[in-house]
């Protein structure tokens, strides 16, 4: 049998899950053992006790029968209302019964009066008041008859107290479980904060604790964490190597270049040209989102910069919309190097480029919108990837054909814990690409 339609109304938190697993049997528990009780036991020893009690009203009311007065009457059942310890008296005219009065919490109540009503055709009234208190008001020849007598003659004695103390005693352990429950899952929930701030680009202070299990997990992540950054140290460290190495005999090749003939060093100053193109573009992507801490941005003001200065170096770049407003921890300079690269790539293939910024209280989204040939959509994948080249889609002669511009874009956006999505501009009718990063 499939549960997937269950699955939408399951809480999606490792604690609601969990107060989930130890509420639900304590409840099924109580209900089990409240039914059966009420059915089993409180319900037949009930039907047996207002069985009699009916009984013996009856009695004092057949023995009323025949009297012309209401003293005369009071007067010949007195043996009996007092061998069977009960209260009687005829109301006045003024008077009106107590209407159904009974305690909220009193739930045998309804099949008491069910039962008399049943048993005891002249009844009119049942009140009951209190736990030791009852009193029926029967249409009599003479008036309205107040028998007063017992409450425990119709019901066990207090049958809600089994039920009180189930639910008090399920209440106090319940909330001894939850203590200890959260002690267990706060190592779980530490974890997971270190793991998303650090897929976020931070590295915060995280030790393991609790069980031996989220031990193990909490230090295989520090492990996974030293290798990673171990890692990104060596790619940085590398490239920025061999791109710092290659400058030296690029410059002297421009040198050489300089004292050549010009129509002979122009085809070779454009490839020395390209090269450098080349190298830059490699250390930019060396440099990739770790440049800079995270802090407290406003990407309001961020973004109108980086149009400001786009349009001061001869760009065609408009700031379209801002919508919501708040600050996000963001790198700054990587930013502006994602949103700065999306734009020269607009430039590059377009020639007017769109931006525009939403704010909500769960994500960010700078999107850049040009008017160029776009990508096609099985192509966008293979787009971000480092070193991709996509002739069909742009033209490699306008680039420098590396394919590493998307690439660092998609880094900067992963090193903030969102996501690079292209798509179609539907403004534009170009490339659309969202830079998209959870608050």
């Amino acid at each position: 049998m499939s549960a997937q339609w269950l699955k939408p109304y399951m809480p999606r938190s490792l604690y609601a899950r969990a107060a989930l697993i130890l509420i639900l049997p304590v409840v099924v528990l109580l209900l089990v053992l409240g039914v059966a009780f009420l059915q089993k036991h409180l319900e037949d020893v009930t039907a047996q006790m207002t069985r009699a009690a009916s009984r013996e009203v009856t009695l004092v009311v057949e023995t009323m029968d025949g009297y012309e007065t209401q003293q005369q009457a009071l007067a010949a059942v007195r043996p009996d209302l007092q061998a069977l310890e009960m209260k009687a008296r005829f109301l006045g005219i003024s008077e009106e019964p107590m209407n159904g009065a009974r305690r909220w919490y009193d739930f045998i109540a309804p099949q008491v009066e069910a039962d008399l009503h049943a048993r005891l055709p002249e009844l009119e009234v049942v009140a009951l008041p209190s736990g030791q208190e009852a009193r029926l008001y029967l249409r009599t020849d003479l008036g309205l008859l107040q028998l007063t007598f017992d409450r425990r003659r119709l019901s066990p004695v207090a049958p809600h107290q089994l039920i009180v103390t189930m639910v008090f005693f399920a209440i106090v352990m319940t909330s001894i479980s939850f203590l200890y429950m959260r002690n267990q899952l706060r190592p779980i929930t530490r974890l997971a904060e270190a793991a998303q701030a650090f897929g976020r680009g931070r590295v915060v202070p995280y030790s393991p604790g609790g069980a031996i299990e989220v031990r193990a997990a909490g230090s295989a992540f520090l492990d996974m964490r030293a290798r990673i950054e171990r890692q990104m140290e060596q790619r940085t460290m590398m490239l920025s190597g061999v791109s710092h190495d290659l400058r030296t005999p690029l410059t002297r090749l421009k040198l050489g270049l300089s004292m050549l003939p010009e129509d002979e060093a122009v085809p070779l100053q454009r490839d020395v040209d390209e090269m450098q193109l080349l190298l830059d573009a490699f250390l930019e992507f060396s440099r990739g989102a770790s440049e800079g801490a995270p802090e407290v941005v406003n990407p309001q003001a961020l973004l109108e910069q980086i149009v400001k200065d786009a349009r001061r170096a001869g760009h065609e770049v408009d700031l379209v919309s801002m919508e919501g407003e708040g600050t996000v921890m963001l790198r700054p300079t990587a930013i502006r190097r994602a949103v700065e690269n999306l734009i020269g790539n607009a430039m590059r293939y377009g020639q007017h480029a769109d931006v525009s910024l939403s704010v909500t209280p769960k994500s960010l989204r700078i999107r850049v919108e040009d008017d160029g040939p776009g990508i096609p959509p099985d192509q966008r994948a293979e787009a971000v990837k480092p070193f991709s080249r996509l002739d069909p889609a742009r033209n490699q002669n306008q680039g420098t054909g590396v394919g590493l511009g998307l690439a660092i874009v998609s880094d900067i956006a992963r090193a903030h814990g969102g996501v690079l999505r292209l798509g179609k501009s539907e403004r534009l009718g170009g490339l659309c690409a969202d830079i998209i990063i959870g608050r």
